[in-house]
């Protein structure tokens, strides 16, 4: 159990008055990858804002040892920026190097976008601008939440690759999807079971 990179013990949530799952319990450790599953509204989103610390489990405890690394809806890049600079700005945040953006870029095949502003990127563009912030971080722990949608084949196939050299390396995926990915070794928790 000292290896778990996240644990959540005994947590609940409920947002409005609508109780979404209680007693929930799941340790992800270095290399593991977890797909949680279910139809909308079935507390995928929620799980992984509580993971991130964004909500605040209404029982139970969250614990991180390692920072994370989050995808959502929002691409959390400022639109006015362009791409480069956008993806530098969080760089600073995260204390990383611009060769760690460049890799991320690359990863994910952004350099011929670099120099257009965020907000003229497709949805696919920005899903894969928001999967190159993730990987410049550094971060061990990765919360991705539908991060393929929008993704043509190619975009979902590196971002697959993304996330095989993440737990090669000793990372850690919390993945909310309506689908595998391909993923391989994928544990799942099937979020529909509880709603």
């Amino acid at each position: 159990m000292s290896a778990a990179l996240l644990r959540l013990e005994r947590v609940a949530c409920i947002r409005g008055d609508r109780l979404l799952f209680e007693g929930l319990s799941l340790t992800l450790a270095r290399g593991e990858a977890l797909w949680l599953r279910g139809p909308n509204g079935a507390g995928k989103s929620s799980l992984i804002r509580l993971a991130a610390g964004l909500l605040h489990p209404a029982a139970g405890t969250v614990e991180r040892r390692e920072r994370c690394a989050l995808i959502d809806e929002a691409a959390a890049l400022d639109g006015e920026l362009a791409l480069r600079r956008a993806l530098d700005f969080w760089a600073r945040i995260d204390t990383v190097d611009g060769d760690a953006v460049d890799r991320a870029v690359a990863a994910m095949a952004l350099a011929p976008l670099a120099e257009v502003p965020v907000a003229m990127l497709s949805t696919g563009q920005r899903k894969r601008a928001a999967m190159a912030r993730v990987i410049a971080s550094g971060a061990p722990i990765w919360l991705l939440d539908e991060p393929a949608n929008g993704m043509d084949a190619a975009a979902a196939a590196r971002l697959v690759a993304a996330i095989a050299q993440h737990r090669a390396r000793g990372g850690a995926l919390l993945l909310a999807s309506h689908f595998a990915l391909g993923i391989p070794d994928l544990t799942e928790l099937d979020m529909g079971a509880s709603a």
